[in-house]
């Protein structure tokens, strides 16, 4: 929250005006079951009007949130089927999380789920390093490119090579750019894999200062049309920071050319998905 904090004050100062009307296509967004009590649906969407969000990609744990929310407005929402479907708090969601990848019931799951027809991709999971390598996985990445659905990967750069290694028809939105990933990893798994979108959720360390970080922008000038914003509301204390964040993303988006901030904020999403925006 700190982080946050500070991220939003140097934003509040570099935001420009035209950055400050940038509409923002989410591409990393949660209504989980720890939410619904402090957040009921229509907050949810009052949160995301007032950070100037019209749509975003989402999925829940349990799947009942995402269907919440997109049967309550289906122009907004875009819906991902999310892995795990046991959980009833968050102690049960850490140990399902530490074990879908080789559990018999995840492809029954996603198979039976999928006949819903509303999902774009399967996602956002966390897979770590050698678990990508379970013949579940490698049962999901095929499902996946033979349903044309992407993967929203949690994962680290070992995983997602792994992945591709799968199928190398699989597209992949690799969440947070790999959180703690280096970032000039980030940009060498980029050139490895053309078709992999990259989300940018936490990772905070893209300003530095008052500027945005060197490599980073190097990286948003060299691949203009394959980042994408995300917010990643995975705890219930991140829905009322979605302003905040969004103003985050507009002050250091503004110090890029205008193009480049535009397809970062909504248009590499909508080209990702093959979908409309607003």
């Amino acid at each position: 929250m700190l982080k946050l904090i500070a991220a939003v004050l140097f934003s509040i100062s570099a935001v420009d005006c035209v950055a400050a009307e940038l509409p923002l296509f989410d591409g990393h967004l949660h209504y989980s079951g720890n939410a619904w009590d402090e957040t009921p649906p229509e907050k949810a969407i009052a949160y995301l009007k007032e950070a100037n969000i019209p749509r975003a990609l989402l999925s829940s744990t349990p799947i009942e949130g995402t269907l919440k929310l997109y049967a309550l407005d289906p122009k907004r929402f875009v819906p991902e089927l999310r892995v795990y479907h046991k959980t009833t708090s968050y102690e049960t969601w850490l140990v399902e999380r530490a074990n879908w990848w080789r559990a018999d019931d995840t492809i029954p799951f996603l198979e039976n789920e999928l006949k819903r027809g509303i999902y774009v991709g399967i996602g956002e999971f966390h897979l770590y390093g050698v678990e990508a390598q379970s013949d579940v996985i490698k049962r999901v990445v095929n499902l996946a490119v033979e349903k044309n659905l992407h993967l929203h990967a949690h994962s680290d750069a070992q995983a997602i090579e792994t992945l591709m290694a799968h199928n190398a028809k699989a597209k992949i939105l690799w969440a947070h750019a790999g959180m703690s990933t280096p970032v000039q990893t980030v940009g060498e798994w980029m050139a490895r894999f053309p078709a992999m979108y990259v989300e940018l959720s936490y990772r905070y360390d893209i300003v530095n200062g008052e500027e945005i970080d060197a490599a980073w922008k190097a990286l948003f000038l060299k691949y203009p049309d394959r980042f994408v914003m995300g917010s990643d509301t995975w705890m219930p204390s991140r829905w009322p920071e979605l302003p905040a964040i969004a103003t985050w993303y507009r002050g250091w988006l503004g110090k890029l050319p205008q193009d480049v901030a535009e397809n970062i904020a909504y248009k590499n999403l909508a080209r990702f998905l093959g979908t409309s925006f607003p």
